[in-house]
């Protein structure tokens, strides 16, 4: 693996690290200012730092203690300033507001960019497969 490939592992590593954490503000650091964010809650694209930080305190408010995030099925391709990735995430831990316990697998595309030898999230894509399980192992 070339070392922009570690770069990027490295960046992909320290979001799901941050939240794991659920630490804000350590998990901005990852992204762009003018990130662009597609989610599977309305009103679906968050632009921006402002919007984008405030869509992850409300996802990690659903959780009453941590959160576990699994990368499964890592793919990243690396070309000079640009990279991208997809990848599969089963989310799980303890819900609170009555929403519904267990795991639930996800799709992740992250878009990245190097800029003054830095590497930053630019855009990212999660998806929900609606109807389908993964199966585990």
């Amino acid at each position: 693996m070339a070392s922009s490939d570690f770069e990027v592992k490295a960046l992909l590593d320290r979001r799901v690290d941050a939240c794991r954490a659920k630490d804000v503000d350590r998990l901005m650091a990852l992204y762009a200012a003018d990130i662009i964010y597609y989610d599977v809650v309305p009103p679906l694209q968050f632009v921006g730092a402002e919007e984008v930080r405030r869509n992850f305190a409300r996802w990690f408010d659903e959780y009453d203690g941590p959160l576990s995030l699994e990368t499964h099925e890592l793919n990243i391709a690396v070309s000079e300033d640009v990279a991208f990735a997809h990848m599969l995430h089963l989310d799980s831990g303890t819900r609170k507001y009555g929403l519904p316990q267990g795991a639930v697998w996800l799709r992740s595309t992250v878009c990245c960019q190097r800029s003054r030898g830095e590497w930053l999230i630019t855009h990212e894509h999660i998806s929900l497969p609606v109807g389908w399980q993964k199966e585990d192992g």
